[in-house]
């Protein structure tokens, strides 16, 4: 393929993917507001006209937000590659960094300047986000101190760990020959892994405070639960979340010994004994039915296949070029340009994956909920799934197409007929 070749496709898969972003987030504000003036009449015995309308609203900001960052996304995709910003930036790096610290400090400071400028551009549009569209619907607890806290930490974490995984990277990109994708690929799954174990001990508690469950009566009713599920955590544990925001969930994470169940301040507060049952009943069925598992390993194959055309494709020049980036002279590696390419082009590419994502998300949360009818209570689930979509603000009324391209889970209406339950007053 030439230069010219992929710099026409990468173009045209970028248009392509905004402007189908684009039509679909415009069809679900439209269905969205043709359906705002009524409550759906599964949940007119349980959901306000206010509750709905609030849901509406939330969603039709959230809709022209995700507007304006998808433009905005797409500029910045543009500038750091065809417009020629990370070959500039490449050149800014090399010429200073790699005479006197040497190649591998180059690479981690390009990757490290890249990773530094995307959460610096992207910053006002999360803070928007969070302290005007979260604080309007009421959602925002985050204080400015908080959301710069929780950033600084956020990006030394991320450099604590991510820096020794890309030098790792890097070093077997240079050494381990033609197969080095291979060994990459192993080491990147080694690290998936071990931060499974690491997060919820090491990582989360920096960012919340989790306390031990102190219902009693909850938490044997939990275990209990967990018993006839055969599953064994190491704790069940609240998280408080409220100190944050509004928005509440229930969780399990964590891999062997180090799983464990975590539930949101926000959620106990709202939610019956029951409702929390049949809650986390739902998210054992993912365990049970080992859907986590199924995941990761769809995530371990696509990672594997995407280096293994990373491996053929960072020797070719037309790769670099077609991407808007002149390659190194001989003598100087290319390795961290060509991972920075393939995560600039990947997503453009991959979009119209995401239907099939969705789908099979939605088909887990199905199988979810069955097997939380068959250990909980089914109308406790219902009750639950009712409070969290107006609690979340979450639209009863998505646009049906919308829903199917993204959603990872059904619409409210679909899982209630799928329960063969109503919503009670």
């Amino acid at each position: 393929m030439s230069s010219l070749a992929l710099s026409a496709l990468f173009a045209a898969a970028v248009v392509v993917s905004f402007v189908l972003k684009t039509w679909l987030a415009m069809r679900q504000m439209r269905h969205v507001a043709a359906h705002r003036g009524a409550v759906p009449a599964a949940f007119a015995e349980k959901v306000s006209l206010d509750a709905h309308q609030k849901a509406a609203d939330y969603t039709l900001a959230r809709g022209r937000f995700g507007l304006v960052s998808l433009a905005f996304g797409t500029l910045v995709l543009l500038g750091w590659t065809l417009l020629g910003g990370l070959d500039a930036l490449n050149e800014a790096v090399r010429d200073v960094v790699q005479p006197a610290w040497g190649h591998l400090a180059y690479q981690l400071v390009l990757l490290a300047a890249v990773a530094a400028i995307g959460s610096l551009v992207e910053m006002p549009l999360d803070a928007w986000s969070t302290f005007r569209i979260e604080q309007r619907f009421g959602f925002n607890r985050m204080t400015w101190k908080l959301y710069l806290l929780d950033a600084a930490k956020g990006a030394a974490v991320g450099a604590a760990i991510g820096l020794p995984l890309a030098a790792l990277v890097l070093w077997i990109m240079g050494a381990a020959g033609a197969w080095w994708w291979l060994w990459a690929w192993l080491a990147w799954t080694g690290f998936q892994l071990l931060m499974l174990v690491l997060y919820p001990t090491v990582i989360a508690p920096l960012f919340n405070k989790f306390s031990p469950l102190p219902d009693a009566s909850l938490a044997e009713r939990v275990s209990a639960l967990m018993a006839r599920c055969g599953f064994r955590a190491k704790g069940l544990f609240v998280m408080d979340g409220s100190r944050r925001s509004a928005h509440s969930n229930a969780y399990f994470t964590g891999l062997g010994a180090a799983k464990r169940v975590v539930f949101f301040d926000t959620l106990l507060t709202r939610l019956s004994p029951g409702e929390v049952e049949a809650v986390l009943a739902h998210e054992l069925g993912h365990f049970k039915l080992r859907h986590v598992p199924k995941r990761m390993f769809a995530i371990f194959g696509a990672s594997l296949a995407a280096l293994a055309l990373l491996g053929w494709l960072a020797q070719q020049q037309w790769f670099y070029t077609g991407l808007g980036v002149m390659p190194n002279l001989p003598g100087t590696p290319n390795d961290a340009l060509a991972l920075l390419l393939l995560m600039f082009a990947l997503p453009p590419f991959g979009f119209l994956v995401t239907p099939l994502a969705a789908a099979l998300s939605r088909k887990h949360e199905f199988e979810a909920d069955a097997y939380a009818c068959a250990q909980a209570s089914g109308r406790d689930l219902a009750q639950a799934l009712v409070k969290l979509h107006e609690d979340n603000a979450g639209t009863l009324t998505p646009d049906p197409l919308y829903a199917r391209f993204y959603y990872s889970h059904p619409p409210a209406a679909e899982r209630l007929a799928a329960l063969k339950l109503e919503p009670q007053p």
